[in-house]
């Protein structure tokens, strides 16, 4: 595994990031977190919350991305992991290559628009100049049943 992360590792920030989903979740928004780590330290944890920021713009990896490269007082995060619940979008992805992230885990596919394994691949090795390794299906289980109780709510809610 790369950047000296274990599974045990992975399993711990995927946890947390899923406590940022549930609290996405609770103010209304698209139940997604994501922790920015590096050497083991938290750099940013972010969550969705495009509605109440009247902003697109604003997912759980970018929120992260943002907090991290601010508080670093630059742009790149080299070295870094980025784990989220949900694979991430087209958006996403390409502030992950621009930031230099890592590494990228992720927790449940996104069938729809997916941009890493599902709906496209953007980001298979050669096509960047930066490369950003991926696991994804940690804690996807959890991951994808948060997203379902979410949804089915707003259908019969």
């Amino acid at each position: 595994m790369p950047l000296g992360q274990s599974a045990a590792d992975d399993v711990h920030w995927m946890q947390e990031a899923l406590g940022l989903a549930r609290s996405a979740a609770a103010a209304g928004e698209v139940p997604v977190g994501a922790v920015l780590v590096r050497d083991g330290e938290c750099l940013a944890r972010g969550w969705n919350h495009p509605v109440a920021a009247s902003d697109p713009t604003v997912h759980a990896e970018i929120h992260a991305i943002r907090i991290a490269a601010a508080a670093a007082g630059n742009y790149r995060l080299p070295g870094s992991t980025l784990y989220v619940t949900l694979e991430p979008c087209v958006m996403c992805v390409g502030a992950m290559v621009h930031a230099r992230i890592g590494r990228l885990v992720y927790g449940a596919i996104e069938p729809r628009t997916g941009a890493v394994d599902s709906c496209f691949q953007l980001l298979a090795p050669g096509l960047h100049n930066h490369t950003v390794t991926c696991c994804g299906g940690v804690l996807a289980e959890e991951s994808a049943a948060l997203l379902q109780r979410f949804f089915r709510s707003r259908r019969n809610g």
